[in-house]
């Protein structure tokens, strides 16, 4: 395989700071500009600041084992690292209407100097970069450049994991499942790999409206019929399929982990939040299965730190969590009562950034927006969660405003994935919007 010259952008570091071990016994070069953003991003308590940290301390180390300047290898069996000084570079360097003021344009033209030198002419230069604009700057001036891929749950939105599966059977079969008898679907008579807790949809081969709602655990257990299709205490009803999928799913307390993807007004939030409130301040006192009901979702789309707005914790939340208030107060109705339950510690409006080093117990915990956060950020969610609590992760692939993230490097389609293995997990993704007929219209037309 021939040798390759990689310049990576500041993005793909804030992304994954274990980015350089990623390339084989490639070469990778990194432009003084990228260090100089990077430094501009460590003081963030976010995922974003960690992995400037991150690589700081990598290259720190790097810099002991020999010369930065003049190479240093990464590793056993990879390439050398090479920090690139732009000090050299004048406006006569630049390709056409690039700036030497402007951070990406000084980036791009360390690549062209690199790919110039005579030393390296046998060499294909690539950048590297998350910045879809960098990339179409750098193909039109003749530079070679990709995205950083490695961090991709799936290969594409369509493949993400649904959570519920249309299976053919024989007329006879769904009558047999309405009749109370058990039904076990064997491996064989599958087209595709089922995982725990999918939601089948039975339909007849002989008449396709003629169908049947099931759970399905394993090929040697029954098929589960579906339970809880409604949230008593707040008067709320599934009106499609997938809300009597989520419901099931948010109401059984052996699944652990419950991810619900869909569209504004397909009801996903809404939903969790009517289900923690069933199960921690209920009437029926059997379904209380947790002390408190934890609310939360990622308070800064473009990653500024909450502590630059005045006021308390609280105060500072406000803006980002009117959404859960909304719905909670559609829910409860007197807000008064609302807050009485909130002064109790029953309802909580949790920051997400001060998140880490908790272990958080016997809790029903939302996070709206997920598919804002990256992997690190989920994993970090995740791993706080202690004994007899259940998170909820809800979002909209379609609508991420983080820039270090897609429809398939998100958080949320990674938690999908990794985790529809398991038993103690269960997912829906959600089709129909339900909020109103203008909304649901707007999706389909805007």
């Amino acid at each position: 395989m021939a040798k390759k010259n990689y310049v990576l952008d500041t993005s793909v570091y804030l992304t994954d700071a274990n980015a350089i071990y990623k390339f084989d016994n490639h070469d990778i070069f990194v432009p003084l500009k990228v260090l100089e953003e990077i430094d501009g991003h460590k003081k963030r308590q976010d995922s974003v600041g960690a992995n400037a940290r991150h690589i700081i301390r990598i290259l720190d180390e790097l810099r002991t084992k020999g010369s930065l300047e003049n190479g240093v290898r990464i590793d056993k069996g990879k390439g050398l690292l090479k920090v690139m000084s732009y000090s050299c570079l004048d406006q006569s360097d630049f390709p056409p209407d690039l700036n030497i003021k402007i951070s990406d344009h000084i980036i791009i033209a360390t690549a062209k100097a690199i790919q110039s030198q005579e030393v390296y002419k046998s060499r294909k230069t690539i950048v590297v970069s998350r910045d879809i604009n960098m990339r179409v700057i750098c193909d039109s001036i003749g530079i070679s450049a990709q995205d950083y891929i490695s961090e991709k749950a799936v290969g594409t939105s369509e493949e993400l994991y649904r959570g519920f599966y249309i299976h053919l059977v024989d007329d006879q079969l769904i009558d047999r499942y309405y009749s109370g008898e058990e039904i076990i679907i064997p491996k064989d008579e599958v087209k595709v790999l089922w995982h725990p807790n999918q939601y089948i949809m039975l339909v007849s081969n002989e008449n396709e409206k003629k169908s049947a709602l099931a759970r399905f655990r394993d090929h040697h257990t029954p098929l589960q019929k579906i339970v809880n299709k409604n949230i008593p205490d707040w008067s709320i009803d599934s009106r499609n399929k997938e809300q009597a999928f989520a419901i099931d799913m948010l109401m059984d307390p052996n699944i652990k982990i419950v991810s619900l993807i869909g569209r504004a007004g397909s009801g996903k939030t809404l939903l969790a939040i009517a289900a923690g409130l069933q199960q921690t301040i209920g009437l029926r006192t059997d379904e209380n299965h947790y002390s408190r009901l934890i609310v939360s979702r990622p308070v800064q789309p473009l990653g500024k730190d909450i502590g630059f707005l005045p006021g308390t914790m609280e105060e500072k939340m406000l803006p980002w969590l009117m959404p859960i208030q909304d719905n909670l107060k559609f829910l409860m109705g007197d807000r008064a009562n609302m807050e009485m339950y909130m002064e109790k510690g029953k309802i909580e409006i949790e920051a997400l950034t001060y998140i880490r080093g908790r272990s958080i117990a016997n809790a029903f915990i939302v996070i709206d927006e997920a598919q804002n956060l990256t992997k690190h950020e989920i994993k970090t969610i995740i791993t706080r969660i202690g004994e007899g609590t259940k998170i909820v992760l809800t979002g909209d692939i379609e609508q991420i405003d983080n820039v270090y993230v897609n429809e398939t490097s998100n958080g949320l389609a990674h938690a999908v994935e990794n985790f529809k293995q398991f038993p103690i997990s269960g997912h829906v993704t959600f089709t129909k919007g339900e909020r109103s007929e203008l909304a649901t219209l707007a999706s389909k037309v805007l």
